[in-house]
């Protein structure tokens, strides 16, 4: 059997049901591919046959009709509990072993799910950058010198490396929806107390969350229906249902262009460009809107009293273990230490933002908000220069989704750059999350969507071409090679062209190009394409196929073969 990159639900129980694929094989697959990333700083708990086994015997007693989640991989970030496993909110000394496991993860094993691990975090989260660790600096999944996003760093990296379909995160300031955007994951957060958050360390347990991270909405919503739960033994807990009343009625847009930093600054704000652009063609009505009341609250969260709950949650740790603490987390902790702010700074902050939220109440009713769940990125070296500012930064326009007790999914938003995702959130009020899975749905339908398009010769970047894929509103994504399974040819004609023609039983693997290419751009690609090219699936090297152009077989009875090239651009430098 041959994995695709990406494991996805469906992918894995439609080879479950056929028979093609054990959970057993899927795990081999999945403790490869950790070793293989090990200096990613992905895991503090690696996947292992030890501690799986159980649940996979586990997996005979269940109907997988009856189990939605029977046989699949998922990764937990370690400051969730699972029975039998250390907790150590990225830290040694805090670390103890949970006899039972959290609320959340206990719905998702009686569904059949297997937790397959526990993954790196900003220690005790705190932090949007993946780099506050003692385990290691987590990589980013496609560019490893950027960040990974935190603070649900291994989490995220886990599903984009193809390691889990999918895992839990934890969300207090963004830290289920920043990852997901650096690393081209949908980030899925729920309303306050729609998921239990027993068994999880607390951060600012008033506004904490478990997220999911995965690589379609789909999928989230999937893991969303299983632990939509009341739980009995989570004080903070509610009954929230999303089959609520009502639908869309407008697209929420800031008033003035969002500020973007760091060095990719312009690409990233190209990309929100053409993202608004999509969302204008929605059939939605579009209000721009004043944002500066979402700013205020972003700054409570850091910039008042609220970070004393943090303090609250670990700082006798923090007093009783001198040196244990990554002194960047120490000094974001004890900013919140008693001294700092009094009972009246804190109800003061309280009463400030019951305002807001009154203000957010009216301006996003019935809608839902739309901003860049970043503003740009860091290299992993630039965050160590500028811990804090850097960090700062990325909670821009995150930071005010919980205080203002709102929803919020990160969903992909095309590419600001070469391996350089983007990623829009969309915020709705908590008693209207439906909204924001419907605005969802449909920025991510087939109308705004784009998907991988494999190209082979006069399409490629510096070819003439290339304006073609431009003018589609196509984006460079990554060089790629083929399966080794075409035959590469010259066609006649004036300029001359290549073609790939798929074999039976051999061939070469070619070097193609693989760009983000909208879906509303392919009609016209099918009209304009000369006859012995077509569309078609192209088999990629790692086995996973994407669209792209293919050649009919009947060519290569009137072509020159150069499959011994590998690639058109190399027939350029012979």
């Amino acid at each position: 059997m041959t994995f695709p990159k990406e494991l996805t639900i469906q992918w894995l129980k439609e080879n479950y049901e056929n028979g093609r694929l054990t959970p057993r094989e899927v795990m081999k697959e999945i403790i490869q591919r950790s070793g293989r990333d090990e200096e990613m700083n992905i895991w503090i708990t690696p996947p292992d046959f030890e501690h799986i086994e159980g649940y996979l015997t586990n997996l005979d007693t269940l109907d997988p009709v009856e189990a939605p989640l029977w046989g699949i991989p998922f990764a937990v970030k370690d400051n969730i509990d699972v029975a039998g496993i250390p907790t150590t909110a990225g830290s040694v000394d805090y670390t103890y072993t949970p006899e039972e496991h959290s609320g959340v993860v206990a719905e998702l094993v009686k569904a059949g799910a297997v937790p397959i691990g526990k993954t790196n975090l900003d220690q005790f989260a705190t932090g949007l950058v993946g780099t506050r660790s003692p385990f290691g600096e987590a990589h980013n999944a496609l560019r490893p010198e950027l960040i990974s996003g935190g603070s649900s760093s291994g989490s995220a990296v886990a599903v984009a490396r193809g390691q889990a379909v999918f895992s839990l995160g934890t969300d207090t300031a963004g830290s289920g929806r920043v990852p997901a955007a650096l690393n081209n994951l949908v980030g899925y957060k729920p309303s306050l107390g729609a998921w239990s958050k027993r068994g999880v360390v607390p951060a600012c347990e008033s506004i904490d969350t478990i997220s999911v991270f995965a690589h379609s909405l789909d999928d989230a919503l999937t893991v969303d229906t299983q632990v939509r739960v009341r739980d009995e033994r989570d004080p903070w807990s509610k009954d929230f249902s999303k089959a609520a009343e009502g639908s869309l009625q407008t697209f929420c847009l800031p008033k003035e262009t969002p500020a973007f930093y760091g060095s990719y600054a312009a690409d990233y704000q190209k990309a929100w460009e053409k993202a608004v652009e999509k969302i204008e063609r929605l059939g939605v009505p579009v209000a721009y809107v004043d944002t500066e009341l979402f700013e205020k609250a972003a700054e409570i969260l850091y910039g008042g009293p609220w970070i004393a709950e943090r303090w609250s949650a670990v700082g006798s740790f923090v007093e009783d273990n001198p040196g244990a603490v990554h002194p960047v987390t120490e000094q974001v902790l004890r900013s919140g230490a008693p001294d700092q702010y009094d009972a009246a700074a804190l109800f003061d902050a309280m009463h400030q933002l019951q305002a807001l939220k009154l203000e957010a109440e009216k301006l996003i009713k019935d809608a839902v908000l739309v901003m860049p769940t970043c503003g740009g990125t860091w290299t992993r070296e630039q965050v160590r220069e500028n811990p804090v500012a850097a960090n700062s930064d990325m909670g821009r326009y995150t930071n005010h989704c919980n205080l203002l007790d709102m929803a919020g999914v990160s969903v992909p938003a095309g590419w600001a750059g070469e391996d350089l995702p983007f990623g829009l959130t969309l915020f709705s009020l908590a008693e209207q999350e439906h909204l924001m899975v419907e605005a969802a749905e449909l920025f991510t339908s087939s109308y705004g969507e784009t998907i991988p398009f494999a190209v082979c010769g006069l399409h490629m970047r510096g070819f003439p071409l290339e304006t073609q894929m431009i003018e589609a509103g196509a984006v460079f994504v990554k060089e790629e090679k083929t399966a080794a399974r075409y035959q590469l040819v010259k066609l006649p004609g004036e300029p001359e062209k290549p073609g790939m023609i798929k074999q039976l039983h051999s061939g070469t693997s070619v070097e193609v190009e693989i760009w983000d290419m909208p879906l509303r751009s392919l009609g016209a690609f099918t009209t304009s394409i000369p006859a012995p090219l077509g569309l078609g699936k192209v088999e990629l090297e790692d086995g996973s196929e994407v669209s792209g152009f293919i050649c009919e077989g009947y060519a290569g009875y009137i072509a020159e073969d150069i499959s011994e090239l590998g690639g058109w651009r190399n027939l350029q430098t012979v």
